[in-house]
């Protein structure tokens, strides 16, 4: 049986086992922010020390990301991809049973170092086992797993820790994780091995560079940002690292990544896409969820709900992706789907309030879903269609690192700006109250003579002004988005071919 026979036959198995590897990895990214209160109750635990369960996950897992590119080529795709599962599986099992805030910490750093391969080398599977006229396809069931997974998490990792404990948080990874193992074990063929150098400068200037930037971004908002020493040194240390990289990448005989990823013109533009629509993907995930809960007062449950269009847009949108590029111009589609996220985008900041039904957020949230799962999947097979199949492993984690990237720069900077814009907005608009103003008497019950009610008037003036501080991010992700319709013309299409026609093994 040739390596093409075994992957056609045994395709709907592989697929299930890699696909339940990229869910994992996409819900466990988020799943623990809910549980994280329920954690440090119940170890004593300070803020500070709590955000370290989140950073370590997140540090470890952006470091590693980068080499599961070269492991896979060294090693084989299908044993670094098996322990990877594995490893995922054994650590979230620990973190379940920490008993102290010093071995979950631990503990989440190795699950983000074994997760780092999981989302990568599944796209690389995909891309192999399906020939290219399947690609969209692939990569539409690749991209429902990777989108879908953080705006499920919340809903799961809330349940989960209201109903029996946060330790299920972690436990629940472990019957999925043995079942995509078997499945990897059972039926992926192993790829072609490369002897090949591993060059250490290129993978601790990288590392140093990922990991300075993710703890920045991560603790920015606890240090007060450029008001802390330690976050201009983390700063300084990440830019020193990525100058060493790029200068050592493009004059080293064997480097780390290789040049040659990015003189691929589609490549180079998808990478670019991938940044700005994570950034925008992931920050609106982060903000609604405090919005519909603080400021209208949701329940958790009410707030999943409330976001469930958004996953079911982005679910009809990435099934149609994969069938409509077969027909239409990608450029078409990609066009499309960002101008529905654009209109999304630009009636939440106009047209969210503290008053608004939910059925305006139903609709908003859907027709985002629709633009983001439009715009993910298409980009992603655009970005890879050009691309040799033997630098695949290495595109797959190139691209999901700066995937990684986009999605920590655009949390951090409008949850900054969220905090900034509020304190503007709070300043104006409580210089505009005078107990003489006729607004207040009339409309307002509060009294300026008692504690309680210049208390309660200040939480009215915060509230307003924190929803103004909301749509004003939201303008700004909009104005992001619109920024990306000059990189369509960058890309270059390329008609699917046989599988005859490209071979489907990394040689």
């Amino acid at each position: 049986m040739t390596d093409a026979e075994h992957d056609r036959i045994h395709r709907v198995p592989i697929t299930i086992a890699v696909t339940l590897a990229t869910i994992l990895q996409s819900v466990d990214t988020t799943i623990a922010n809910v549980a994280l209160p329920h954690i440090g109750g119940s170890m004593s635990a300070t803020i500070d020390q709590m955000d370290w369960v989140l950073t370590s996950y997140i540090v470890a897992a952006a470091i590693v990301t980068p080499l599961s590119g070269w492991l896979a080529g060294r090693f084989g795709r299908k044993n670094v991809l098996l322990i990877s599962v594995l490893g995922f599986t054994v650590t979230s099992a620990l973190c379940g049973m920490a008993q102290t805030i010093d071995q979950i910490v631990l503990f989440r750093l190795l699950q983000g170092g074994f997760s780092a391969g999981l989302v990568p080398l599944s796209q690389a599977v995909l891309l192999d086992i399906n020939p290219p006229e399947r690609h969209g396809r692939a990569m539409a069931l690749w991209g429902q797993g990777v989108v879908l997974g953080p705006m499920l998490a919340p809903v799961l990792g809330g349940w989960l820790t209201d109903s029996y404990s946060w330790r299920w948080v972690f436990y629940i990874n472990v019957p999925f994780g043995i079942l995509s193992a078997i499945g990897i074990m059972t039926y992926l063929r192993e790829t072609q091995k490369r002897k090949s150098s591993f060059d250490f400068f290129g993978f601790a200037t990288l590392s140093l560079a990922v990991g300075a930037l993710q703890i920045m971004l991560d603790r920015g908002s606890l240090k007060d940002w450029f008001g802390s020493t330690e976050i201009w040194v983390e700063m300084g240390l990440a830019v020193l690292g990525l100058y060493w990289f790029l200068v050592h990448t493009f004059s080293a005989r064997e480097p780390f990544v290789s040049p040659s990823l990015f003189r691929d013109r589609n490549f180079n533009a998808g990478n670019i896409l991938i940044v700005v629509v994570s950034m925008v993907l992931f920050a609106t995930l982060a903000l609604l969820p405090p919005l519909l809960e603080d400021l209208l007062g949701y329940p958790v449950l009410t707030t999943g709900i409330a976001m469930a269009p958004r996953g079911f847009g982005s679910f009809v949108a990435m099934f149609l992706a994969g069938r409509l590029m077969e027909k239409f111009d990608p450029r078409l589609l990609i066009g499309v789907g960002l101008s529905i996220a654009s209109l999304s985008l630009w009636n939440m900041a106009s047209y969210f309030s503290t008053q608004m039904p939910q059925s305006l957020i139903w609709g908003v949230t859907f027709m985002q879903g629709l633009g983001i799962g439009l715009t993910y999947v298409t980009m992603t097979t655009v970005a890879f269609s050009t691309l040799a199949p033997k630098l695949r492993s290495e595109g797959t984690a190139v691209y999901n690192l700066l995937r990684n990237i986009g999605s920590s720069v655009g949390i951090a900077a409008t949850s900054a700006l969220l905090t900034r814009n509020t304190q503007v907005m709070h300043e104006r608009l409580a210089s505009h109250i005078v107990p003489y103003g006729a607004q207040i008497q009339l409309h307002a019950p509060f009294s300026f003579t008692s504690i309680a009610g210049l208390s309660a008037l200040n939480a009215l003036v915060t509230r307003q002004a924190r929803m103004i501080a909301y749509n004003d991010d939201f303008k700004l992700m909009f104005v992001m988005t619109l920024s990306l319709f000059p990189l369509l013309l960058l890309l270059k299409p390329r008609r699917a071919r046989s599988s005859s026609e490209e071979p489907l093994v990394m040689e």
